[in-house]
């Protein structure tokens, strides 16, 4: 019997983990069965019991789920915590251990796929929700000169970039501000809004973007975004989307799982939509 995992959400059709999954499995020679599981709203801790049950192993966790799976695991790491919502689950008898690995495949993919180290950087992250909590203490162990997080209600803001201090281990300046209090301009400008999910373009001045910058949108597969477009009229040719953020998060669980890492290079190939 193959080793049961899944991926928990809805809708759920769309999801790229089996493909992910089973390429990481076929490549690390680990027996696994990874299939999706449509969760109806309402009946993600009964859903996730009956999977247990069956003999499963461990989930990724899409939306809207995050929240629930938070709410039942029985031992949350740092990750989860500081995120305060749940990517992926590991079940070992009554135990349900959960990871949010969204941060540090952020992280991955910058530093070591796209070559864009962020220490003694500027950064930018457009957005105050889960996408940004989760990824605030991956960005920070970086050590970049400053990060600054804007968002449209202002005092969101400024909630996470007090978290980050309490939380972080060093000392990197950390502000939160509305769109229309940005100043200077920034090496790296990520967009953790969900203004890309609806073609909307973030109240951004152009100005922000410096030279070299990497513009990176944490959403994927829809091509040239409102956020990245602005970026290339600013003259930004360092453009880049969530795709292999994608992969690595789902490295992390995979090798959580199975305690094998593997290599991200094809599937994020495989998976790229160009940015035109």
């Amino acid at each position: 019997m193959s080793d049961r995992y899944a991926v928990i959400g809805n809708p759920i059709a769309q999801s790229k983990s089996p493909l992910i999954h089973s390429a990481f499995a076929q490549v690390t020679g680990q027996d696994i069965d990874y299939g999706k599981l449509l969760a109806p709203l309402g009946e993600f801790a009964s859903t996730v019991d009956a999977f247990r049950a069956s003999g499963g192993r461990g989930m990724n966790v899409t939306a809207p789920f995050k929240l629930d799976a938070f709410a039942y695991a029985t031992d949350l790491a740092p990750s989860a915590q500081m995120a305060g919502a749940v990517n992926a689950m590991k079940f070992e008898g009554n135990k349900v251990f959960a990871e949010n690995f969204d941060g540090v495949g952020l992280v991955r993919d910058l530093v070591h796929n796209l070559q864009c180290p962020l220490q003694g950087r500027r950064v930018l992250i457009l957005g105050a929700g889960g996408a940004t909590r989760g990824a605030l203490l991956p960005l920070l162990a970086e050590q970049p000169a400053e990060l600054v997080i804007v968002n449209r209600t202002v005092a969101k803001a400024q909630e996470l970039a007090t978290l980050a201090h309490q939380h972080q281990s060093g000392q990197v300046p950390v502000q939160g501000m509305g769109y229309e209090a940005v100043q200077g301009v920034f090496d790296v400008v990520l967009n953790a809004s969900s203004s890309s999910l609806s073609a909307e373009l973030p109240p951004l001045p152009a100005s922000v973007f410096g030279a070299g910058c990497m513009a990176y949108d944490l959403t994927y597969g829809k091509g040239l975004t409102p956020f990245l477009k602005l970026a290339q009229q600013a003259g930004v040719t360092r453009l880049a989307d969530g795709v292999g953020m994608l992969a690595e998060q789902a490295a992390e669980a995979f090798a959580w799982w199975r305690g094998v890492r593997p290599n991200t290079a094809a599937v994020i190939q495989k998976l790229t939509v160009p940015l035109v």
